[in-house]
């Protein structure tokens, strides 16, 4: 019986370059709707409150953008942000039933996971998410975005950064805040950590 293929640098290359492709895509959706509406880069990182090589870096790979900043421009050009990151336009406008492990995911940063759990309803006022968090990974810098925001720890403990402060959170602790002033989250202990949270424009 033959032996089952190795896999080879050529191969494992490919598959780099397969999981890049999703952030070249949101990369090119957030630039398209940037030119729809006839805005410059530099109209593009004021409105999202990052520095005009940051925004660029944004539309040029896709990668490291936080989930705070797509969702303020879906927001802002009027779509669904799982159409930003699927290229998949929402069509359910009455109830949509998202089973476990069925919604869409994406990974953000190293150790750091969001699945969208209402992917397919159209005209959302709210974003709820699942967020997993990898332990010992570094720290991603801390974000603002406008509206208000809502976490729930489900499994795992976790530390939430507000301004100059951080709180401990266990399962079942839950945390309300404005989320224009600086904040981040961060898995502590040796186990991965699940959060539900949700945010409003």
């Amino acid at each position: 019986m033959p032996s089952p293929p190795r896999l080879t640098p050529i191969f494992l290359k490919g598959i780099v370059t397969i999981m890049d492709e999703k952030y070249v895509l949101i990369s090119e959706r957030i630039r398209e709707l940037r030119e729809i509406f006839d805005l410059s880069e530099e109209d593009m990182a004021k409105e999202t409150g990052v520095g005009v090589s940051t925004y660029k870096e944004y539309e040029a790979s896709g990668k490291n953008i936080p989930i705070s900043v797509l969702y303020h421009i879906s927001q802002k050009f009027g779509v669904d942000l799982s159409e930003i990151l699927t290229g998949e336009a929402a069509r359910i406008s009455t109830m949509q039933v998202c089973r476990r492990g069925k919604g869409k995911t994406i990974d953000r940063y190293p150790g750091y996971m969001f699945e969208s759990l209402a992917p397919r309803f159209k005209g959302k006022v709210m974003e709820p998410l699942l967020v997993t968090l990898s332990p010992g990974q570094p720290e991603a810098p801390l974000v603002t975005h406008e509206g208000q925001e809502f976490n729930l720890v489900l499994e795992g403990e976790i530390v939430i950064t507000y301004c100059d402060k951080e709180y401990e959170l266990k399962p079942g602790d839950a945390v309300y805040f404005d989320p224009t002033n600086p904040h981040g989250q961060r898995a502590i202990g040796t186990e991965k950590a699940r959060f539900m949270t949700v945010i409003t424009e």
